[in-house]
């Protein structure tokens, strides 16, 4: 246990971490680097160069003269992606901080480190990206040091693309980060970090010991699911699966035990021996707060059941995912899933077509409020069809957000312009090092949710960072905004809006939806409604056929014929036709801007 190391990779988005992890990989002889960013499997990770999975793996490394094995988690920077962290961190004793040379200390990386000091983890501070050309490393070494309060000394220049500086990080991890504490002799406890599903083998539970020693072949208890496997195969994660005869306190690896259902494993549960059982589950470990709501809809109907196994399999790998069954009159039945950023929903809805194959109907995404009656009694309502009438609410209160962007002083006027555009008040601001000023807000989180980080990063020009947790509840005028074809209320295009908002919202919507609607053979009225008041009206015009073209001349009432039962079949048409709204109408509220 003296030799062993765990630690994590903390960073903001692309400052070079799963390049630096893919150094001392190389460093350790652990594999053989034939591409970029060897731990993010993932198609749509290397697609998008960001990492959407937290990814573990085992490295030995001689240090004078003796052997370390070090446990190395390489963790995502995106703020969607926190929680995938926060596991991360629950695992590790230490953690390096990685921040880019050329872009210094930005909103996530602050996030990330107060997680891992709550934790108490060592940190190890590392500058990456020395070797670029516009690299500031002493003025990002001056942030650092104001941020942690530690030495100069204690910095560390490195390249992830020269493997400048990684022998000085391997041999930080070895001095600096404490071994693992706990007792070999005692009742085994291990911590579930992360699970996956395997079609040939069921569910693998990758895990971290606490206390304890493990063997294959031993029944074992799930402490919270109260559920008991035979552990079939254990071992260490390096790229492959590596069975191992016993693993002992400190060590992170793997168990397979042949769990077919998905409920039946918890990220954060506690693993113990059936023979000699510990008393309590390990605490501390949090449960995810999902921040956005959409609903989630199969484009078949008989592929219901299939989303449902596949959303569950999915949870497995991602536990921030949450769903739960809800049905819509225009889309039939589906699932109202729960995210934390849109992000996070876009990566859902892609890794549901490309690892599963399922092609969903995806509604306009909100947050939860919580709606008071009159006698006083609240209730969370996560989709505005869910609303009560409008003569039994009280008030209704929406969640806030502490929002924090890091920028450079040149772009604060738009920042600022922009923040307070969606309803937000300034809380703080104060110069962090050079011209690089941090920015606090109060924020109502259903304004960001749609199209904030993209307008803020082009106002930006890519050089603002922006991080958020949530702040409770504040009550506020909503109003829930329906959309009407043909009288007709469509629930999966209402949304709940702020009553300052609600007529320019609902006025484009209707200008959106009348050029996504396809013409049909009867006008179709598309109307904005507040309760019982129209706000805002359009028609999309009805396709005709030309009925007159044959009347060459002759009388007047032949025409006139023809075009009265021309005008009775399209009346008919009308009360019988239905208006099919396309999947791109669903998600024009999210581009009215463009």
């Amino acid at each position: 246990m003296k030799n062993i190391r765990n630690f994590c990779i903390i960073a903001h988005i692309d400052h070079g971490k799963s390049t630096l992890a893919d150094r001392l990989l190389e460093y350790t002889n652990t594999i053989k680097v034939t591409e970029g960013q060897m731990l993010d499997d993932m198609d749509l990770e290397r697609e998008r160069g960001i990492t959407i999975k937290s990814h573990a793996i085992q490295m030995e490394y001689m240090y004078k003269g003796e052997k370390y094995i070090l446990n190395l988690i390489d963790t995502p920077g995106h703020v969607d992606f926190s929680y995938e962290v926060s596991r991360s961190i629950a695992a590790c004793e230490g953690a390096l901080l990685i921040v880019d040379a050329t872009q210094g200390v930005q909103a996530q990386t602050i996030s990330n480190l107060y997680m891992a000091i709550d934790n108490n983890l060592e940190i190890i501070p590392v500058i990456n990206k020395c070797d670029m050309p516009n690299a500031m490393p002493e003025e990002v070494s001056d942030e650092i040091v104001d941020l942690i309060g530690c030495d100069y000394e204690d910095i560390i220049q490195a390249s992830g693309k020269t493997g400048m500086g990684v022998e000085q990080i391997l041999n930080a991890v070895v001095e600096r980060i404490p071994h693992p504490t706990g007792d070999d002799n005692a009742p085994l406890q291990a911590l579930i970090f992360d699970s996956v599903f395997n079609s040939f083998r069921g569910i693998i539970a990758y895990f971290k010991i606490i206390n304890g020693v493990m063997h294959p072949g031993e029944k074992v208890r799930f402490i919270n699911t109260k559920k008991e496997y035979q552990a079939e195969e254990i071992g260490v994660l390096k790229m492959d699966m590596i069975p191992k005869k016993e693993l002992r306190t400190g060590d992170v690896g793997y168990i397979v035990s042949g769990i077919k259902n998905a409920t039946e494993v918890k990220v954060g549960d506690t693993i113990t021996s059936v023979a000699n059982p510990s008393l309590g589950a390990i605490a501390g470990f949090q449960e995810v707060k999902p921040m956005v709501f959409a609903g989630v809809y199969p484009i078949e109907t008989e592929d219901y059941e299939n989303l449902r196994t596949s959303l569950e399999k999915l949870q497995l790998n991602d536990a921030s995912l949450t769903f739960q069954h809800e049905s819509s009159a225009a889309l039939g039945f589906g699932f109202r899933c729960g995210f934390l950023g849109l992000l996070h929903m876009e990566i859902v809805q892609e890794r549901l077509d490309r690892e599963f194959g399922m092609d969903v109907i995806t509604t306009v995404p909100n947050v939860s409020y919580m709606v008071y009656d009159k006698h006083g009694e609240a209730q969370e309502v996560h989709n505005p069809s869910g609303m009560p009438e409008p003569t039994l609410i009280d008030h209704v209160e929406e969640p806030y957000i502490s929002a924090t962007v890091i920028t450079t002083a040149t772009y604060i006027g738009p920042i600022m312009t922009l923040c307070l555009s969606k309803r937000g008040e300034l809380v703080k601001q104060e110069f962090i090092a050079g011209n690089r000023v941090e920015l606090q807000f109060m924020m109502p989180l259903g304004e960001i949710v749609i199209d904030f980080y993209d307008k803020l990063k082009s106002i930006s020009r890519g050089y603002a960072s922006f991080d958020y947790h949530h702040a409770g509840f504040r009550p506020s005028k909503l109003v829930k905004l329906d959309i009407l074809l043909n009288g007709e209320s469509v629930d999966a295009l209402s949304t709940l809006i702020h009553v300052d908002n609600s007529v320019t919202l609902g006025r484009r919507m209707c200008e959106r939806l009348k050029e996504l609607l396809p013409r049909q053979q009867f006008d179709i009225a598309i109307q904005a409604a507040i309760g019982g008041k129209i706000i805002a009206r359009e028609t999309v015009k009805q396709v005709r056929k030309d009925v007159t073209a044959k009347c060459y001349g002759g009388d007047v009432s032949r025409k006139r014929k023809l075009l009265e039962k021309q005008k009775r079949g399209k009346k008919r048409m009308k009360q019988i036709g239905n208006v099919q709204v396309p999947q791109k109408a669903f998600l024009a509220v999210l581009k009215l801007d463009e």
